[in-house]
């Protein structure tokens, strides 16, 4: 009868055991109802309650927030992991403090590597630079020069019509 209550204890032990160890791997598998998932260079908006008046960022390296009249933050990611932010009354007393979940790009990447330089397309349909974090300077430089002479003949365009058109 001993025996018997003492194999039985064992095999709760291990089961109390087994659950204890693998409730945090469950825990990390799926973001909670708190955490706010978002894509690295993707916004998302998020009505906050109350009268925020200061947003604290753990690690604006990896998510950016900013406040808009209303209540609302627009939440950017910037790198990939996770850090938290904090929402502060005019008092000082913490509204809201949640977490900041930044993951990799939701559109069809495709990364060529040659030898240790690295460069990303999005293939969605036809394939076309992006730049993502972890490709190589020359890469990454060459592309950002491009897409800014882009926009500034877009832009410089845009007010030479503008101007054309009012005189």
């Amino acid at each position: 009868m001993r025996k018997e209550f003492l194999r039985r204890h064992a095999r709760v032990c291990l089961l109390a055991a087994a659950a204890m160890l693998a409730s945090p791997a469950i825990g990390l598998a799926e973001p909670t109802v708190d955490t706010i998932a978002v894509n690295v260079d993707q916004a998302k908006l998020v009505r906050l309650p109350g009268k925020v008046a200061t947003i604290v960022v753990g690690n604006p390296l990896i998510a950016d927030v900013t406040l808009q009249p209303g209540g609302m933050i627009v939440v950017t990611g910037k790198g990939y992991g996770a850090t938290n932010f904090i929402a502060l009354d005019r008092g000082g007393e913490i509204l809201v403090d949640r977490q900041i979940q930044v993951e990799g790009p939701s559109d069809r990447l495709v990364t060529v590597y040659r030898g240790i330089e690295r460069e990303s397309y999005s293939c969605m349909p036809l394939c076309q630079r992006r730049v993502t974090l972890g490709d190589s300077d020359q890469y990454f430089n060459t592309t950002m020069s491009q897409a800014g002479s882009l926009s500034s003949n877009a832009s410089g365009n845009a007010s030479a019509a503008a101007a054309a058109k009012t005189n």
